[in-house]
């Protein structure tokens, strides 16, 4: 095998984790959203980002409510070079569930790890839930929204 592939296998197989217990199906497969959004951020990709959101998706971050694509992909690209800036995200799926056959919810737990750490402050730990839409045969985002786990 060759280190380019090698490469790529181990990078699957780190990502087929990420995964939690959805690997298969529908479930797996609207999951598939939030780890596309997942690697935007590690990439640290505003527009890859953003586009994984219905044109009207929103996010709530902090106290400020983010209403489209567009709002979405102006602030990624601002913390994206600030504050975020080679930072990952990193996050767990608790709960995957089917509300149609068009549109999922997801519950995870993770946060923000920041460029040269290797993992979540645990006074950083963030509840996260999503709102997954199926559109043209691809899940996307609807919504998303974080809060903090404190105790």
């Amino acid at each position: 095998m060759t280190e380019k592939a090698a490469s790529l296998v181990e990078s699957a197989k780190k990502w087929a984790t990420y995964y939690g217990g959805y690997p298969n199906g529908e479930k797996g497969a609207a999951y598939t959203a939030a780890l596309r959004v997942r690697a935007a951020w590690d990439a640290n990709d505003a527009d890859a980002f953003a586009d994984m959101f219905v044109e009207n998706g929103s996010m709530l971050v902090g106290d400020r409510q983010l209403m489209n694509r567009e709002e979405i992909r102006a602030y990624m690209a601002e913390v994206f070079s600030g504050p975020y800036q080679g930072s990952t995200l990193t996050e767990e799926p608790l709960e995957i569930r089917l509300l149609t056959d068009t549109v999922a919810l997801a519950v995870t737990d993770g946060g923000i790890i920041p460029r040269g750490a290797s993992t979540v402050d645990p006074a950083n730990l963030v509840r996260g839930t999503w709102i997954i839409r199926k559109t043209d045969s691809d899940w996307r985002i609807v919504s998303r929204q974080t809060s903090p786990i404190k105790g």
